[in-house]
Protein backbone atom coordinates (compact mmCIF):
# COMPACT_ATOMS: atom_id res chain seq x y z
CA UNK A 1 0.00 0.00 0.00
CA UNK A 2 1.19 3.52 -0.71
CA UNK A 3 2.29 5.64 2.23
CA UNK A 4 0.63 8.97 2.95
CA UNK A 5 3.42 11.00 1.34
CA UNK A 6 3.69 8.66 -1.65
CA UNK A 7 -0.04 8.88 -2.35
CA UNK A 8 -0.01 12.64 -1.76
CA UNK A 9 2.95 13.13 -4.12
CA UNK A 10 1.36 10.97 -6.80
CA UNK A 11 -1.91 12.89 -6.55
CA UNK A 12 -0.17 16.27 -6.80
CA UNK A 13 1.75 15.14 -9.91
CA UNK A 14 -1.12 13.53 -11.83
CA UNK A 15 -3.12 15.55 -14.32
CA UNK A 16 -6.84 15.74 -13.68
CA UNK A 17 -8.67 13.15 -15.82
CA UNK A 18 -10.60 14.09 -18.92
CA UNK A 19 -14.36 14.12 -19.21
CA UNK A 20 -16.28 11.60 -21.26
CA UNK A 21 -18.84 12.19 -23.96
CA UNK A 22 -22.10 11.25 -22.25
CA UNK A 23 -24.09 13.23 -19.71
CA UNK A 24 -23.35 10.75 -16.93
CA UNK A 25 -19.63 10.96 -17.57
CA UNK A 26 -19.72 14.75 -17.67
CA UNK A 27 -21.52 14.77 -14.31
CA UNK A 28 -19.03 12.28 -12.85
CA UNK A 29 -16.19 14.52 -14.06
CA UNK A 30 -17.82 17.51 -12.39
CA UNK A 31 -18.34 15.60 -9.14
CA UNK A 32 -14.73 14.42 -9.23
CA UNK A 33 -13.62 18.06 -9.41
CA UNK A 34 -15.95 18.86 -6.52
CA UNK A 35 -14.44 16.04 -4.44
CA UNK A 36 -10.93 17.19 -5.25
CA UNK A 37 -11.76 20.64 -3.88
CA UNK A 38 -12.44 19.04 -0.50
CA UNK A 39 -9.32 16.89 -0.68
CA UNK A 40 -7.21 20.02 -1.16
CA UNK A 41 -7.53 20.53 2.61
CA UNK A 42 -4.74 17.95 2.76
CA UNK A 43 -2.33 20.44 1.15
CA UNK A 44 -2.54 22.74 4.18
CA UNK A 45 -1.75 19.79 6.41
CA UNK A 46 1.31 18.73 4.41
CA UNK A 47 2.66 22.22 3.82
CA UNK A 48 1.75 23.95 7.10
CA UNK A 49 0.69 21.26 9.56
CA UNK A 50 -2.90 22.53 9.70
CA UNK A 51 -5.31 19.65 10.24
CA UNK A 52 -8.77 20.79 9.27
CA UNK A 53 -10.97 18.13 7.66
CA UNK A 54 -13.59 19.10 5.10
CA UNK A 55 -17.09 19.84 6.46
CA UNK A 56 -18.59 16.90 4.52
CA UNK A 57 -18.00 13.15 4.50
CA UNK A 58 -15.48 13.14 1.67
CA UNK A 59 -14.90 9.38 1.86
CA UNK A 60 -18.61 8.57 1.51
CA UNK A 61 -18.87 10.98 -1.42
CA UNK A 62 -15.87 9.38 -3.15
CA UNK A 63 -17.16 5.85 -2.54
CA UNK A 64 -20.52 6.75 -4.09
CA UNK A 65 -18.78 8.45 -6.99
CA UNK A 66 -16.59 5.41 -7.67
CA UNK A 67 -19.69 3.19 -7.73
CA UNK A 68 -21.35 5.56 -10.18
CA UNK A 69 -18.25 5.61 -12.37
CA UNK A 70 -18.18 1.79 -12.31
CA UNK A 71 -21.77 1.72 -13.55
CA UNK A 72 -20.86 4.14 -16.34
CA UNK A 73 -18.04 1.81 -17.33
CA UNK A 74 -20.58 -0.97 -17.88
CA UNK A 75 -22.13 0.98 -20.75
CA UNK A 76 -19.23 3.13 -22.00
CA UNK A 77 -17.70 2.36 -25.35
CA UNK A 78 -14.60 3.27 -27.29
CA UNK A 79 -12.49 6.06 -25.82
CA UNK A 80 -14.92 6.52 -22.96
CA UNK A 81 -13.71 3.23 -21.45
CA UNK A 82 -10.26 4.73 -20.94
CA UNK A 83 -11.82 7.87 -19.47
CA UNK A 84 -13.90 5.80 -17.04
CA UNK A 85 -10.81 3.90 -15.88
CA UNK A 86 -8.88 7.14 -15.47
CA UNK A 87 -11.66 8.82 -13.51
CA UNK A 88 -12.09 5.79 -11.26
CA UNK A 89 -8.35 5.54 -10.57
CA UNK A 90 -8.19 9.25 -9.76
CA UNK A 91 -11.16 8.98 -7.37
CA UNK A 92 -9.54 5.97 -5.70
CA UNK A 93 -6.32 7.94 -5.25
CA UNK A 94 -8.24 10.86 -3.74
CA UNK A 95 -9.88 8.38 -1.36
CA UNK A 96 -6.50 6.98 -0.33
CA UNK A 97 -4.96 10.43 0.18
CA UNK A 98 -7.89 11.58 2.30
CA UNK A 99 -7.94 8.38 4.37
CA UNK A 100 -4.25 8.80 5.14
CA UNK A 101 -4.89 12.44 6.03
CA UNK A 102 -7.61 11.50 8.52
CA UNK A 103 -5.40 8.79 10.03
CA UNK A 104 -2.48 11.22 10.35
CA UNK A 105 -4.70 13.69 12.15
CA UNK A 106 -6.08 11.04 14.50
CA UNK A 107 -9.56 10.91 12.98
CA UNK A 108 -9.22 7.76 10.88
CA UNK A 109 -12.39 5.79 10.20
Amino acid sequence: MLSFMDSYTLWRQLPFPRSGSGEGMIMAHSDLAFAEEYVTTVIRYVERGIFKPAPVDVLAFLQELMHRIDRLGDVASGGDQAVVRSQHAYAALLDLVYRHFLEAGGQGK
